[in-house]
């Protein structure tokens, strides 16, 4: 083989010394943008003359490089491969989904008997063909589940398309008092299959996790895109799900020497409130529990004081640094009401125990706590403590006290709005069941009021709103108002705001900590939520918020804007 024969690719000649001696034509064209190149090693590090096939990456492109020795030197040649990935592996050339069609059993359950299989049927034919006319391959494989691959090429085409497979399926009328919906989770550019595969299942989880009713695509271990997720999340009604998770966090509770609990930071009635009620489960089975809680917030306060009161709770309440000394090999640690660790009140926990346990409503986003032994997550809840509520209602004999069942309706009532916002029928069983077990919904109210001086703060916010884009308001807490727990009051800012006439969408910044924080709320025609995640934070379609570090507040508010404008764009 010699450089001088013809041939497409790159081509060089090396010495002993492995320096470039010479090259051929598609070289020197190739090369043009390679500036001081004179060793082989300044185009692979660590080449090694003895090894025929060898890859790496030049200017942002993968190749593989063939040598073979003549005499006292060495041709050298490189073909680019667009298959390689960044590991220097040869990808896999496929794209793996996983689609469900999410709502099948909330449709079956209102449809006549005798329809139900066809619709299946046109379901499962339409699924088939978008597929199919794609060269993939489309398999169903449990229930309504689906397996599909495509060439990797395709992704851009299913994009051109919208993934117009969703609102196909949606269109179906057939006696369906609700429209079918779609989830679909998509994994590629593994080094294998079967990593593609994985990270497909990842993708449908987060999707699943996010509400359902949207597409999620995984092109690398840290890379996601969202694309749907605008409907509201896909309610599930079976009880089933609940029973078995109770009687899952029953036995590991039985299995731990102790227990601790934990929700997030600054936390509020659904963090705490919820934390009581697995308290309550704790110590209807006699193990030690405790509760990390760094900073007592007003909007906590009254609940806290009345907690405290109560003789089981002496000495039950610690905070992160008593943790981290008296944690056990055994300690399970129950994370409430939130699923990303660095939200929640000691996030060293989660790094030295093994059993952890995660409850939380919020939708689900990347980055979130793994490695449980119990997960039990759900968008479509209206608050975690509604979730709890439910589990307890499956543990024959236990008794809460007083304050622990205002405490879980409190939370309820905090998350909903008043019951206004993400109320299903589980909301209000909830609601029902600690009624009947004893809550007072005046005693209730008591644990809302705020300080006057709140008062006046959250008026403020109110009066100095902006208004864009003629439905939403952007207003912010002046630094010169002292209140303890601003983020709490901007929230309150903010659903405050979606009551008055005209504004659909609400804004509320604070500075607290170093960082601009930010309480966005809607009534439904903005996703909250996604908006939120453009800036780094998550939460639901009607309520979401994010912190933003080394900005001023006029940076933020700009960079909120410029979001607002993008997210609108792309809407539309």
């Amino acid at each position: 083989m010699l450089c001088n024969v013809p041939i497409p690719f790159p081509c060089v000649k090396i010495d002993k010394e492995l320096n470039i001696i010479d090259f051929n034509g598609v070289y020197k064209e190739w090369s043009r943008e390679l500036k001081g190149v004179k060793s082989i090693f300044d185009l692979k590090s660590d080449f090694d003359v003895d090894k025929k096939n060898q890859k790496t990456c030049i200017n942002g492109k993968y190749y593989e490089l063939f040598t073979e020795a003549e005499n006292d030197t060495f041709n050298v040649i490189f073909i680019e491969n667009p298959y390689i990935n960044s590991q220097g592996n040869v990808a896999s050339n496929i794209l793996v989904g996983i689609l469900i069609v999410d709502n099948s059993l909330e449709i079956q359950e209102t449809m006549d008997e005798i329809r139900f299989p066809h619709f299946s049927a046109i379901i499962e034919r339409k699924i088939n063909d978008y597929f199919n006319n794609m060269g993939g391959l489309v398999k169903k494989f449990e229930g309504y589940k689906y397996l599909f691959v495509l060439n990797k090429e395709m992704l851009q085409k299913l994009k051109e398309d919208k993934f117009s497979i969703v609102d196909q399926i949606g269109n179906i009328e057939m006696g369906n008092d609700v429209p079918a919906t779609l989830s679909i989770g998509i994994g590629m550019n593994g080094n294998t299959v079967n990593e593609d595969m994985a990270f497909a299942r990842a993708a449908f989880d987060l999707a699943m996790g996010r509400g359902g009713n949207q597409i999620v695509i995984k092109e690398s271990e840290d890379s996601y895109q969202f694309i749907g997720g605008d409907g509201k999340e896909v309610s599930k009604n079976s009880k089933v799900r609940a029973r078995v998770k109770a009687y899952g966090l029953v036995e590991l509770i039985l299995s731990a020497s102790d227990v601790m609990i934990m929700g997030h930071k600054n936390p509020d009635l659904d963090s705490l409130g919820s934390a009581a009620g697995i308290f309550a489960i704790s110590n209807f089975y006699d193990k030690k529990c405790h509760i990390i809680l760094n900073k007592v917030t007003s909007s906590i306060k009254a609940l806290y004081e009345r907690l405290c009161d109560d003789g089981r709770y002496e000495n039950v309440f610690i905070n992160s640094e008593e943790a981290i000394k008296i944690a056990k090999r055994r300690t399970l640690l129950i994370v409430v009401d939130t699923h990303r660790p660095f939200l929640t009140e000691c996030p060293e926990l989660l790094e030295t125990q093994k059993n952890i346990v995660m409850i939380d409503h919020h939708r689900k986003a990347t980055g979130a706590i793994d490695n449980c032994a119990l997960v039990y997550h759900e968008a479509y809840a209206s608050s975690t403590c509604e979730m709890v509520t439910e589990m307890l209602m499956y543990i024959k004999g236990i008794r809460l006290s007083r304050t622990e069942i205002e405490g879980l309706l409190a939370g309820i009532t905090v998350d909903t709005k008043n019951f206004a916002f993400k109320t299903g029928i589980k909301t209000f069983e909830a609601a029902a069941y600690l009624k009947k077990n004893g809550a007072d919904t005046i005693s209730v109210r008591r644990l809302f009021k705020n300080s006057f001086d709140e008062y006046l703060a959250r008026s403020e916010i109110i009066r100095t709103a902006e208004i864009i884009y003629d439905n939403m308001a952007i207003s912010v807490l002046n630094n010169e108002i002292k209140v303890d727990n601003p983020i709490v009051l901007i929230a309150q800012a903010a659903d405050e705001l979606l009551s008055i006439r005209g504004i659909e969408v609400s804004y509320v910044l604070c500075e607290y900590g170093g960082r601009v924080c930010i309480s966005a709320r809607s009534l439904g025609k903005v996703n909250v939520q996604k908006l939120m995640e453009m800036l780094g934070g998550g939460g639901h379609q009607a309520g979401a918020a994010a912190q933003l570090e080394n900005v001023t507040m006029d940076e933020a508010i700009a960079l909120l804007k410029e979001k607002i404008e993008e997210y609108l764009k792309e809407k539309n």
